[in-house]
């Protein structure tokens, strides 16, 4: 098969579809824009890449032989679908998009960026479907590469670089514990800060240590962390049902009423989260949407 393909040209296939069509080497030479003595060379060349005549005088034009006849619907089968291969990419219309998206977050990047983003997705592409994936730093480039992951939330710190990448907001820190809190009814000192009861998230799963210890110990102190949690969300219900208080990202804890937030008595640097995703989905029409929709919502 491989060598029957690499004797034809592609233009010998039209002009085969022509004549088939046709059963007129003038009518397809009319059709294709040729000379009738171009297309008669072509039907020639034909004859002899397949071994069979194709097409054979009649009364009335040409008669397609068999193998002419079992040529026919493949040959238009595969033309057509070359066709829409090469065709110009059509506008993209998310009202009739049914896309599937793997998006990958934690679930702080999840509550932070693609629930702002949901309304407006469904609201436009009602049959677009998402599928959020837990984030695996280490394995992101290659899940990405691989089309297991379209659409990744990150850190800009650590994000992997051979993807590409948008910037979305910058994050920061606040000190937050239960409604009515009786040591968080104002910005506590340092001193007070450290006696307190703290809740910290580890990603790594059960740490005790973070970026507020690491400043804290730059100034000779030290705080008391109670509870080690792997996610946000369940942070936040820890500190609206107990004493406990806790460093955490302003926009987790935006609008949450049963939540008291204050301003932290030390500078802790935030981080700024970005898009990523793999350069095969860069210039996709419905990738391009899907990535302005989210930036529009954060």
């Amino acid at each position: 098969m491989t060598n029957s393909l690499r004797r034809l040209d592609l233009n010998l296939l039209v002009t085969l579809d022509a004549l088939l069509a046709e059963h007129n080497v003038t009518r397809a030479a009319e059709r294709l824009h040729l000379s009738q003595p171009t297309v008669s060379v072509q039907l020639a060349r034909l004859r002899e890449i397949f071994g069979d005549p194709l097409l054979l005088p009649g009364p009335r034009g040409m008669r397609p032989t068999a193998r002419a006849d079992e040529l026919r619907e493949p040959l238009r089968q595969a033309l057509e679908a070359l066709n829409q291969a090469v065709a110009p990419t059509r506008p993209f219309d998310p009202a009739l998009a049914d896309q599937t998206w793997r998006v990958a977050a934690t679930d702080y990047g999840g509550s932070t960026i693609l629930l702002p983003a949901l309304a407006a997705l469904r609201a436009a592409a009602p049959d677009m479907r998402l599928a959020m994936l837990g984030l695996n730093p280490p394995a992101l480039a290659r899940q990405a590469e691989q089309g297991d992951v379209d659409l990744a939330f990150h850190i800009s710190a650590g994000a992997p670089a051979a993807l590409r990448s948008r910037p979305l907001f910058v994050e920061r820190y606040v000190l937050a514990g239960r409604k009515g809190h009786p040591r968080l009814k104002r910005r506590p000192t340092l001193a007070q800060f450290c006696k307190l009861d703290h809740a910290i998230v580890s990603a790594d799963g059960g740490g005790f240590q973070g970026v507020t210890d690491a400043a804290l110990a730059r100034l000779g102190m030290a705080r008391r962390v109670a509870l080690s949690v792997p996610h946000f969300l369940f942070l936040a219900s820890v500190l609206a049902s107990t004493e406990m208080v806790a460093l955490v990202p302003s926009r987790l804890v935006r609008g949450n009423s049963a939540l008291q937030v204050v301003e932290p008595p030390l500078e802790v640097a935030g981080f700024e989260m970005v898009m990523l995703w793999h350069e095969r989905l860069h210039r996709d029409p419905a990738h391009q949407w899907l990535r302005d929709v989210i930036a529009r919502s954060v």
